[in-house]
Order: structure tokens, then sequence, then C-alpha cells
């Protein structure tokens, strides 16, 4: 199902943008939570903060986003949309809000609420899982590569 629904599978995505999936995922929650910092933008679209980077990297040289000094941390940077960056967003915006309208068509209210629930606690439990053979390798010995520090940041955090 995930791989029907990739962003740049749908036609009148990819008219929009040669964006990658990635980048796409990226504007999209920049332009969702501005100014929003990169290590939220990992934490919620559970990106890998590697993969983050990539994506801002390459937004920044296209010149669709800007960043700006946090103003707690002078030493973190806050993404923000330019006006290119806006523009773009509130076109994937629309197009995914049609796709996603003609997708939920299929379900009741009730089953769009059983689903959102079941996808929830999957995951809830998913995110459990990783964490938990993670902090199991980690007892052994293992030094986790950054991914699997992630994991378990991600799930300390949705836990509290």
């Amino acid at each position: 199902m995930s791989n029907l629904l990739a962003l740049n599978r749908d036609w009148k995505i990819r008219e929009l943008t040669d964006l990658d999936p990635r980048e796409m995922r990226v504007l999209l929650n920049i332009g969702s939570y501005m100014p929003i910092k990169s290590a939220d933008i990992a934490y919620q679209s559970r990106l890998d903060s590697y993969t983050v980077s990539r994506a801002v990297k390459k937004l920044l040289a296209l010149k669709l986003i800007t960043t700006e000094a946090d103003s707690q941390k002078k030493n973190v940077k806050n993404l923000l949309l330019n006006n290119n960056g806006k523009v773009l967003y509130q076109k994937l915006a629309l197009a995914m809000d049609e796709r996603a309208k003609q997708l939920a068509s299929v379900l009741s209210t009730e089953e769009t609420e059983q689903f959102y629930s079941m996808l929830e606690k999957i995951e809830n439990k998913a995110e459990q899982l990783l964490a938990e053979q993670a902090n199991k390798r980690i007892k052994q010995g293992v030094e986790p590569p950054a991914d699997q520090k992630e994991l378990i940041r991600w799930y300390k955090k949705s836990k509290s």
C-alpha cells in the first residue's frame, strides 16, 4: 500500500515537482509547522536525521526554504519556506488533500476513526519493538548506529 501511495507515483504530484519523496515530505513538514527544527521533522516524519539533512540541503540549494537562528538555542537553525517554497507547498498540499479525500471516500466516518486508531496502535507497537531491540543490543555491548539511537529517543519522547 505504501508503494502505491508514494508521492512520486501520483501523476498529478509529479507534474507539480520533480522533488524526491523525502524532499517533498520535508518541505510539507516545514510548511505545516514552520518554523521547525530538523530534529523535529525527523521525529514527526520518522525519517533519520541524515535523510532530513540531505533533504534540507537540497531544498536550500533549490531556494525553496530558508533558515533562521533559533531564539533559545543559537547553534540550532529553524527552517521556513520562502515564497517559492510556499507556492509549491500550497500546490502539493492541495493535490494531496484532493487525493486523501478520494481515498477516504471508500470509508464511513466510523471506519475512518477505526482505521486511524489501528494505525496509531501499529505505529506505537512498531516503535516500541524497534526501541526494545536497540536497547537489548546496547545492553549486550553493541554500539548502536545513529538511526537506532534516534529510535530509542523517539520511543522515549512518545512515552512522555
